[in-house]
């Protein structure tokens, strides 16, 4: 759905049906406010400046990485195009597509559609083929053997929050021997789904931004949840294994006044599978973080995973 032909009927945040029975990882704080989009937007700092694109295309350009999306919907791929979509996962046909040396491509999981159990053995068994074909190839060519450290996964999922989280980021975590940290990025521009102030909002079409929670998405019966916040997401959604004080935030301010050098200072400093929220309203944000994750992966060594929508694989 688009801004421009829907709109949403805000729901009270009362407790979601869902199949979670932790009441303690179920409770809202007090809910945000409705925001005039307009309003909102003329208050934030102007965009980053500087080009962006230029230095992405020369780290892809020399880096051996290869980006794996791990699409939980077919609705995924459509904002991007000229990028292999796989719709089996068999042995041949990854390391057919590492052998192309293609730099990123999908594969469609559909598990959102599934049962937790089912969804873990999907993502699992596809982590496993995708890191052993990568090594595979890797010493075909006569480099290294390290699969997991020439791949990156993206977890791509619902810019409304639903979906398997955090399970989908914990079992990738573990097939590859664990991460410094996952970012949530749930920031989709076509679909007028904002976070701002570390808060995620749905536009509807009368450009205000109603807070995630105040949705009819928010009460899933599969995915509900009661927190706009992403912080309080996070928590809410570990069951408070993460706590919302713990969850790094990377600010409108550290993408758009600090750049690509402040965000990058903060990924680097993730570590133990830390959690990080990213605040963004439009494709440059995108841009800004995208150069950032890079530079933390092949640059400072980190190992990262990222749980996000379409907006961020777009970039």
């Amino acid at each position: 759905f688009t801004s421009g032909n829907w709109k949403l009927n805000v729901m009270p945040q009362t407790k979601p049906a869902t199949s979670n029975d932790d009441e303690a990882s179920m409770v809202a704080r007090i809910p945000e406010k409705i925001q005039d989009q307009f309003t909102l937007f003329k208050s934030l700092p102007p965009e980053y400046s500087n080009s962006i694109i230029p230095s992405i295309e020369s780290i892809l350009a020399t880096s051996e990485q290869t980006t794996v999306i791990l699409d939980d919907d077919p609705t995924g791929t459509q904002t991007v195009y000229d990028i292999p979509v796989l719709t089996e996962w068999t042995s041949d046909v990854l390391i057919r597509e590492f052998q192309r040396g293609t730099r990123a491509f999908y594969v469609l999981t559909n598990t959102r559609s599934m049962t937790p159990q089912n969804a873990a053995k999907v993502n699992s068994d596809i982590a496993k083929r995708v890191v052993a074909a990568a090594a595979q190839t890797a010493v075909t060519n006569g480099k290294n053997d390290k699969g997991a450290n020439i791949v990156s996964f993206i977890s791509r999922s619902d810019s409304c929050l639903r979906g398997h989280y955090p399970l989908e980021i914990d079992v990738l975590a573990e097939v590859i021997g664990g991460v410094d940290g996952h970012l949530v990025v749930p920031f989709f521009q076509e679909g007028g789904r904002y976070t701002i102030d570390d808060v995620h909002y749905c536009a509807d079409d009368s450009a205000h931004l109603i807070p995630a929670a105040q949705t009819p998405f928010a009460k899933d019966l599969a995915f509900g949840f009661c927190n706009s916040n992403l912080r309080d997401y996070v928590e809410e959604k570990t069951n408070g294994r993460i706590k919302r004080e713990d969850v790094i935030s990377i600010t409108l301010d550290d993408l758009r006044v600090g750049g690509p050098e402040v965000v990058r200072s903060k990924l680097s400093k993730l570590v133990n599978g830390a959690a990080a929220i990213v605040n963004a309203v439009s494709l440059r944000d995108m841009e800004v973080l995208a150069l950032a994750y890079l530079q933390a992966e092949i640059f400072d060594g980190k190992r990262l995973l990222a749980r996000s929508a379409a907006s961020f694989v777009q970039v």
